[in-house]
């Protein structure tokens, strides 16, 4: 992708503003596109909204969703419901405060493509990209194993639907990841944006189909009195793993670079986008919790298994649906990968160099294939303190200091001032607190 700089030029400036020399403000200037996105034949390739939304809904609709019923269990539906919503919330503000500190400092680069790395740099020194980058490559590539790992399990156990013969049922299953993963990786790197929209268009309109075909079938055993528990006290618990579902501010400098560094239609896409998993995740919620035989209080136990065991039928779409979201969020993510080490390597980002799409892809198959079990135990490590330090704390921090300094700051993402700012860092600081005070809690008394 080049990309071709355009001045910002004054909507209207009178002959004696230029004569006696008036400062203009920032907000008397042409901003809403910082520059042009050009191919290799100098034509124009600007983003849309619609296609910066499905790649965060589509990033943020992955393994996390499969998630969401564990961990939701001992809050109950009412309860979990109302965390979700404010889980939404704190996404949008920290995806925009993310934006924010991105078409500043794309502004005062000269250049799109800004990753997560740079922004941490330029606001937070050289000890805050080292911490930034180790956070965002252990949270990347753990979940990038995840996924390999589950869809080439749920390759496994949907074969013998299409082919026949018993599924493998060990670590044979990953070489299934292979053909599915290695599809994913290649449509990210060979198509085109527009087509590569297109293409996650149709993996999420699959998402959508399959979920609506879950709850038509889960609709029937649906028990209102599943949904009655209720302690508000588990809510808490619950926070770092909806954090991780929610995770999508791993596109938010593609999604800045794409849209031509337009803070208006930056915005759109991210409440558009998140939109459509708030409205999943509630209803998957109450699906799932209402549909089991027995109310969930008590022993802990996963919903999904039990589900699937009571219904077969309604199991089999669980996994469809589980390896669509699987898909939809793989990409999110190797493009988001991609475009960090292209940028920490100081490499050309697109599709001029392959070397950071091999990087993003090739580790996850020989880490899922030599530690099958350690990172999916670390996964919730990676997604409470990755999650929340990166996509909560460092977005706050980031435009806490660029506000604060003398630093080119003309776009203003969200509203509050520094109140939002430090209500946004207390949250995610808070959560790694508690689950740091649980986790101590929990060894000593053992």
């Amino acid at each position: 992708m080049k990309v071709l700089r355009r001045s910002l030029k004054p909507v209207a400036q009178t002959a004696q503003d230029e004569e006696v020399g008036t400062q203009m403000t920032y907000s008397d200037f042409d901003t809403k596109r910082l520059f042009s996105n050009l191919d290799s034949t100098l034509a124009h390739q600007r983003g849309s909204v619609a296609g910066a939304s499905i790649l965060v809904a589509g990033t943020t609709i992955g393994a996390g969703i499969l998630a969401v019923p564990y961990t939701t269990q001992d809050a109950g539906f009412v309860p979990s419901s109302a965390a979700i919503l404010g889980t939404y919330v704190f996404s949008i503000v920290t995806g925009l405060l993310l934006a924010e500190a991105n078409i500043n400092l794309m502004c005062e680069l000269g250049k799109g493509g800004v990753s997560i790395t740079s922004i941490a740099q330029a606001t937070l020194g050289r000890t805050g990209a080292r911490l930034s980058s180790s956070a965002y490559l252990l949270l990347h590539y753990s979940l990038l194993v995840a996924y390999t790992a589950k869809s080439g399990e749920i390759c496994d156990s949907l074969r013998p639907l299409l082919l026949g013969g018993p599924a493998a049922g060990d670590t044979s299953s990953l070489i299934w990841s292979v053909p599915f993963c290695g599809t994913l990786a290649a449509g990210c790197y060979f198509l085109k944006p527009r087509q590569l929209d297109r293409a996650n268009g149709v993996l999420l309109a699959a998402v959508l189909l399959s979920f609506m075909g879950l709850l038509w079938q889960t609709a029937a055993l649906v028990n209102p009195a599943n949904l009655v528990h209720s302690d508000w006290t588990a809510v808490p618990k619950t926070l770092p793993v909806l954090s991780l579902a929610f995770v999508y501010q791993n596109v938010v400098p593609i999604i800045c670079s794409s849209l031509e560094g337009d803070l208006k239609r930056v915005r759109q896409s991210i409440i558009f986008g998140l939109s459509i998993p708030l409205v999943m995740f509630v209803a998957w919620n109450g699906a799932i919790l209402g549909s089991l035989n027995v109310p969930l209080s008590g022993a802990k136990s996963d919903p999904l298994e039990m589900l699937t065991q009571q219904s077969p039928s309604v199991g089999i779409l669980i996994q469809i649906f589980s390896l669509l979201a699987i898909a939809t969020s793989y990409i999110g993510f190797v493009l988001g990968l991609a475009d960090f080490l292209s940028d920490l390597l100081k490499l050309p980002s697109g599709q001029q160099n392959s070397m950071p799409f091999v990087l993003t892809v090739v580790p996850p198959f020989v880490l899922a294939a030599m530690f099958p079990d350690l990172f999916f135990k670390a996964l919730d490590l990676a997604g409470t303190y990755g999650v929340l330090s990166l996509f909560g704390l460092l977005p706050a921090a980031a435009v806490w200091s660029r506000r604060s300094s003398n630093q080119f700051s003309a776009f203003r993402a969200v509203p509050g001032g520094k109140f939002t700012l430090l209500a946004t860092g207390g949250i995610a600081g808070g959560i790694i607190a508690n689950q740091l005070l649980n986790a101590v809690f929990t060894v000593l008394s053992h």
